[in-house]
Formats: C-alpha cells, sequence, structure tokens
C-alpha cells in the first residue's frame, strides 16, 4: 500500500505520521513545492521510527510527482491555511487553483488512485476534483465530517464528564461554521441516548461549540488545527487500505441522495478498498433536514465562486 500526501505542512506532515505509525502502509510519500521542506520531514520522521516501532518507509520530493506513481491513495492538504478571523471560504480563489493542479499531478501517475481532499474549503475543493477530472465519483473523498464528528465527540465527552470511548455521535452537512449539522438527537452514550443525561439547552451548547471548533483553534494557535486533521485522514485511509467497512461521515457528490443533487456535502459513508462503497441514508426529523437544505445551500454558494 502506498500511500501520498501532497502539503508537508504542520496538517501534511501529520497525516503522514498518524498513518506511518500505525503501520498499514509499505510507503508514504511526502510531497511540498518548498525546496527541501518534505526531505526535512520526512527524514525527521523516520527517525522516530524505531522509537515509535513502525515500518512504513517515509520519502520527502520537492514537486517530483514521478515519485509519487502508482499511489494507491494520494491526500491533498495543499493550500493556504486559515489566519484567525478568516472563514474557510475565504481561501478559495488561491486554494482552487492549487488543489487542480495538484490532483491532476498526482492522476497522472497514479490514475488508478482514491484522492482524499482536506483543503478548505474542503466540500467545494472536492466538488472541484469531480467537475475537473473523469474519475469515479467514489473514488473522491473529502475529509471534513470524520474531523467534525471527532470535534462533536469531545464536546460532547466533555458535557458528560465522561471517558470518549463512551461517546457515540455525528455530524454531517457542509465542513463550515455555520453548515455543520450535529446530529444530537442521535448521539448515544454506550448506546444510551445522550438527551438522558444532558438537557436540550446544554446539548445546544455542544452542537453550537462543535461548529466554530476550527475556529477556536484557529483563534489560539493563529492558524488552522494540524493534530485531529492529520488523526482524522489517517482514520479514513486505514479503513480504505484495509477494507474495513467502517462508516465515516464524508464529504460526496450526492445524485438525489438526502434530496440534494450535484454538491459535494458531508453524509454517512462506508468505506472500503474501493472508496466510497455505499452512501448510508439515515432518517432525519423535519428539523435535520431544514438544516441539511439550508447547508447545501451555503456549500452551492460557495461553489458559485469557482472558475471551472
Amino acid at each position: 500500500m502506498k500511500v501520498t500526501v501532497v502539503g508537508a505542512g504542520a496538517v501534511g506532515a501529520s497525516c503522514a505520521e498518524y498513518i506511518a505509525i500505525k503501520d498499514f502502509a509499505a510507503e508514504v510519500v511526502l510531497l511540498d513545492i518548498k525546496e527541501g521542506f518534505a526531505e526535512g520531514k520526512a527524514m525527521d520522521l523516520m527517525q522516530t521510527a524505531s522509537l515509535n516501532g513502525f515500518d512504513t518507509k517515509i520519502v520527502g520530493t520537492t514537486s517530483d510527482y514521478s515519485k509519487t506513481a502508482n499511489s494507491d491513495i494520494a491526500v491533498i492538504t495543499s493550500g493556504i491555511p486559515r489566519k484567525p478571523g478568516m472563514t474557510r471560504e475565504e481561501l478559495i480563489g488561491i486554494n482552487a487553483g492549487i488543489v487542480k493542479s495538484v490532483s491532476s499531478s498526482i492522476l497522472a501517475h497514479s490514475p488508478n488512485a482514491i484522492i482524499i481532499v482536506v483543503s478548505n474549503p474542503m466540500d467545494t475543493m472536492t466538488y472541484l476534483v469531480h467537475k475537473t477530472t473523469d474519475i469515479p465519483k467514489h473514488r473522491i473523498i473529502g475529509m471534513g465530517g470524520a474531523l467534525d464528528s471527532a470535534r462533536f465527540k469531545y464536546r460532547l465527552a466533555e458535557a458528560l464528564d465522561c471517558p470518549i470511548s463512551d461517546v457515540d455521535g455525528m455530524v454531517i452537512g457542509q465542513h463550515s461554521d455555520k453548515g455543520m449539522v450535529p446530529l444530537t438527537r442521535m448521539s448515544t452514550r454506550n448506546g444510551v441516548p445522550v438527551s438522558n443525561f444532558l438537557s436540550a439547552e446544554r446539548l445546544e451548547q455542544v452542537a453550537a461549540d462543535t461548529k466554530v471548533g476550527g475556529a477556536t483553534l484557529t483563534g489560539l494557535l493563529g492558524t488552522s488545527a494540524w493534530y485531529a486533521p492529520g488523526a482524522a485522514v489517517s482514520g479514513l485511509v486505514q479503513a480504505i487500505a484495509n477494507d474495513q467497512k467502517k462508516i465515516f461521515p464524508c464529504s460526496t457528490l450526492l445524485d438525489g441522495e438526502y434530496g440534494l443533487s450535484d454538491i459535494c456535502i458531508g453524509v454517512p459513508v462506508i468505506l472500503g478498498r474501493n472508496g466510497i462503497e455505499q452512501i448510508v441514508d439515515i432518517p432525519l426529523n423535519d428539523a435535520e433536514k431544514a438544516q441539511m437544505q439550508a447547508s447545501a445551500e451555503l456549500a452551492a454558494k460557495t461553489n458559485s465562486l469557482l472558475e471551472i
């Protein structure tokens, strides 16, 4: 199993590190446009191999896509990150050109690769890859929902004052502060609805804190987060590489599912060796349907800014 990560910044390096530590890939190629940067990150990570007990080979390269040839999975993290006060949508102008070029270069050397999009605005960048490549839609995956759900579970465990392993919950919709749809109604603590433990007001606060999870970290750190995004990517890559058939909420191109078409937005999917193997249709109540519709309208508005 060969995995390429394009962009050796904090998010890309975290992706490579978590993938390597899980030790399911034979090789991870880290690529960046900054001279020597990916090579340095790869060398630093390889010097942890004996300490962390992994045998995955990590290779760095400066803009040489031939080193990525025959990748099974390619992760696109490249682009400018958010700064405090910025929305994900404000990144569209620069990042669209980068993502379009990167996806084309990846597929030129790995025509059968599954592409995972991390660059923001993530749903729109995923939609861009669909519109500018000719690969099947099940091989194009947007990461956002997996990260949003991890942040949601963190906030739920915080509110419940319980181990996070007790908690299950999911966020669907657009990967944006206004477009996320945390499914509090379906969230559980060891199978018991969290509404048995938390008031409606507290659950509303959990949902609100989840939606601004990225912005909160950007304000604290001065740039986008990287540990949780890297871990989210590694979970998706592992599910695909090991054909785990696991359910994650991911951004995918919809064609009538959830009453939506010609849009990429987060919904639960089953991930296996072929990428997205099934879109899972979960029953939403009227309020959740209305939130999803509003989220889709936000995503469509952002898509309209693309020059395809």
